[in-house]
């Protein structure tokens, strides 16, 4: 697990780079589809090490931009 003064670091860098490109940024079609397919096929069946790692890191990667995107908007209404 990362440390959250880590992700505290990284969720700052991202959101003060360009506060409107992170508050408008999202993912691709193909990546929704890809972890949609991930999370249905996750509740009917076992996903294999190399899914479960790959959901795992998607779902990573949402969170932390979820952060990014509240600490962007704070940025630009301080």
């Amino acid at each position: 697990m990362i440390a959250t003064s880590a992700i505290d670091e990284i969720v700052d860098f991202i959101a003060k780079q360009n506060p409107n490109q992170v508050l408008a940024f999202k993912a691709s079609k193909a990546t929704k589809n890809r972890v949609f397919k991930l999370i249905n096929k996750s509740k009917v069946a076992k996903l294999g090490e190399k899914e479960r790692a790959e959901l795992d890191s998607y779902l990573l990667l949402e969170h932390l931009m979820r952060l990014a995107k509240i600490k962007a908007y704070q940025v630009l209404h301080s």
